[in-house]
């Protein structure tokens, strides 16, 4: 991709992703950096995955001045892979918030590690590369995955493969959101996903471990799988503490691209334009509605890991869980959820076996 075009391009998104890459119905004004992480970070090129680790000795390693890319920093033509790490402290003033880090725009290809913990990626490494430099780069930092008593160790892996390479252009830190919603467990972040359609992906204990990863929300498109059109699943599991006993809940999963058959704990909960047996309706409205599904008392298991396992149908063009929010809320708080994301209530979509 020309450079000419790769910065028109950023120029334009950096003016609408605040509105459009994170929970919807929000704007620029509406964030806060609270931690402004520009200027030097550690660089090495190279690629070894014990970099991730916040015990990793980085003391030799080069410093390079973020935003910026890195040929202008002493790499002149180097394409191929990099990692930078930071670190950062983050008070506990913050627990119980949602908080995001903000890379910019990356070129071409990125992982993103926390205290060790993968949180984010966007495009595909070789041997699959695909570039996704017009991505800006805004990441859910799972609150399990934070030290609120001392240092905290970001790892960023990335690949070029022409022309500048690296953190080039954007925000960098950390941020909340003014209007974010806070789920009593989100979803959002890194699902197992698989091409394909198999009924026994849907159960429980089904052995994912050699599946891909996939960020949810976001197109499939966008995370190697361009021009891909058929069946795909998505599979997640979380934590029902036992303090949460006694309560109903609501499975939100924001917008699917098209079609979707979802499971929890291998029980099917509710559909959109798939019905029990399978069978697509080709409902050409079904991509532009939030996912809104009911989880009764008597299919989750209390203080154990439970599964998520979604059945998806793209007829054309790009598919997936494409949008947010995506989460489980208890159904007490409900009506604030939908009073917050929506004014019109038929872009909910509710379809709930009980």
């Amino acid at each position: 991709m020309f450079l000419y075009e790769k910065y028109i391009l950023s120029n334009i998104l950096l003016l609408l992703i605040l509105n459009c890459c994170v929970p919807f119905r929000t704007f620029a004004d509406e964030w806060e950096r609270i931690q402004n992480l520009q200027g030097k970070w550690k660089f090495n090129i190279g690629d070894k995955i014990q970099w991730a680790s916040p015990n990793y000795d980085d003391t030799n390693w080069e410093e390079i001045n973020v935003p910026g890319p890195w040929e202008n920093q002493g790499f002149h033509g180097y394409d191929g892979y990099a990692w930078y790490r930071r670190t950062f402290n983050m008070s506990s003033y913050y627990k119980g918030t949602n908080l995001y880090l903000s890379l910019g725009y990356i070129d071409d290809v990125d992982e993103v590690f926390v205290n060790g913990h993968i949180i984010g990626f966007s495009g595909s490494f070789p041997p699959s590369y695909k570039t996704s430099f017009r991505s800006y780069r805004m990441y859910h930092i799972p609150e399990e995955h934070l030290n609120f008593e001392g240092n905290n160790l970001i790892a960023v892996r990335v690949y070029d493969g022409q022309i500048e390479g690296g953190i080039i252009d954007g925000e960098v830190g950390i941020f909340i959101n003014q209007s974010d919603f806070s789920f009593d467990i989100s979803l959002r972040g890194i699902w197992k996903f698989h091409l394909g359609d198999e009924i026994e992906w849907r159960t429980k204990n089904y052995d994912d471990a050699a599946w891909e990863n996939i960020m949810a929300p976001s197109k499939w498109e966008h995370q190697g799988f361009f021009g891909y059109d058929g069946w795909g699943w998505y599979r997640k599991t979380f934590h029902l503490s036992k303090k949460l006993k006694g309560e109903d809940y609501y499975l939100i999963l924001g917008k699917i691209d098209d079609y979707d058959q979802v499971f929890v704990n291998g029980r099917l909960i509710g559909n959109t334009g798939i019905d029990i047996n399978g069978k697509v309706s080709m409902d050409d409205e079904s991509w532009q509605k939030f996912r809104v599904y009911f989880l009764p008392q008597e299919i989750l298991q209390l203080d154990q890991y439970n599964t998520i396992a979604i059945r998806v149908y793209d007829k054309i063009g790009d598919g997936g869980i494409y949008a947010g929010p995506v989460g489980i809320l208890k159904k007490s708080r409900y009506n604030d959820f939908k009073k917050r994301y929506s004014d019109n209530p038929d872009e909910f979509h509710y379809d709930f076996f009980r």
